[in-house]
């Protein structure tokens, strides 16, 4: 447990920030809540009597501030292409580990390729997209290869029951589009492709009772830029399902509501992973509720694990590669429920 260890939590009043802060306090760590929005920090500060310090990754100074005495840092604060750098550098002027829990690619890959070699030459920690896209795809994947040191390919499906994107997740995608323009991003074959062709539209077997769905293949999250950073898979695709992938792309949909006492949504995933080797496939599952909330506990488990040396590199390092997958997965219940043996379905055909 957190034994009341202070972590900063930039972004604290975001949507994801929120469920964080909650998280870690039920950990037994204490919550530094941060970022710019000052009245919105002074009001969750005075809810819940924990320390505010206001934060702007225009200024390097204030972010000084906020992690200073602090054993760790979580970024919660999308755009995450604008706030990676600075609080990373932050991050490393404090010595302090950093995790966030961006799905952005663009962010995701920015990460890896300017701080890889300096933070492993510093015996720095950073875990990007230690969330649902990214951590959670990274780690049942891991889980998955078990003994195999190398694949032909990953896939990995998610079958929500519906997607109402925050305020945050809009301005991400945004962010994103601007970056990429007219293309979209593929990873095979070893390397990055940009796709100017319509992703295929797929029907994928998922566990039962979801059955077969249709799915968006080519749905490029976040898992593809941490999977191949570790594990030898020279081809790795994410799919989304149909109606999910229609809900975050309609102007219209609205935000999630609260429908419990945890603020958590009625909103359910299944996360389905295969990896393939020659003739043979090992697979793996997830099933849990709300992909913003079930965030918060992967990011808190990974802390603890960080901030307790279970560790196993240093660097920037994905889920998989910084932890014991299988272990961490099972750590999550009953957040979500992990299957590592489902039983094999067929490979997901594309339609007409």
């Amino acid at each position: 447990m957190g034994s009341g260890r202070p972590v900063t939590v930039f972004g604290a009043y975001g949507h994801t920030g929120r469920f964080v802060v909650a998280e870690l306090a039920v950990r037994g760590f204490a919550p530094v809540l941060s970022g710019r929005n000052a009245p919105a920090l002074e009001q969750m500060a005075r809810e819940h009597g924990w320390e505010a310090r206001v934060a702007s990754v225009e200024d390097p100074d204030s972010l000084d501030r906020a992690l200073a005495g602090t054993a760790a840092v979580i970024n919660c604060a999308g755009p995450f292409a604008s706030t990676t750098g600075p609080v990373i550098e932050a991050a490393l002027r404090a010595r302090i580990p950093y995790l966030d829990v961006a799905a952005e690619l663009e962010a995701n890959l920015d990460t890896f390729a300017r701080y890889r070699e300096r933070a492993r030459d510093a015996g720095a920690v950073i875990v990007p997209a230690m969330a649902f896209f990214g951590g959670l795809g990274d780690l049942l994947t891991t889980a998955a290869m078990g003994d195999w040191t190398e694949a032909d390919e990953a896939h990995i499906a998610y079958a929500l029951s519906d997607w109402h994107p925050t305020t945050g997740t809009r301005l991400s995608g945004a962010v994103s589009r601007a970056r990429r323009g007219d293309h979209r991003l593929r990873y095979s074959g070893g390397q990055w492709e940009r796709r100017t062709d319509a992703a295929p539209t797929l029907e994928w077997a998922f566990p039962e009772p979801t059955g077969l769905r249709p799915v968006i293949g080519e749905f490029t999250m976040a898992d593809v830029v941490t999977v191949p950073q570790h594990l030898s898979i020279p081809d790795v695709t994410t799919y989304m399902s149909a109606e999910a992938a229609r809900d975050v792309a309609a102007p219209d949909t609205p935000a999630p509501t609260a429908a419990d006492e945890r603020g958590r949504s009625e909103q359910t995933f299944l996360v389905d992973v295969v990896v393939r080797s020659g003739g043979t496939e090992r697979r793996a599952t997830a099933t849990g509720r709300d992909i913003y909330a079930v965030t918060a506990p992967l990011v808190t488990e990974a802390l603890d694990r960080v901030l307790t040396g279970r560790t196993r590199t240093v660097g920037v390092a994905s889920a998989g590669e910084i932890f014991d997958a299988s272990d961490f997965l099972h750590a999550l219940d009953p957040h979500v429920a992990f299957d590592p043996h489902p039983h094999p379905r067929p490979h997901p055909q594309q339609r007409p």
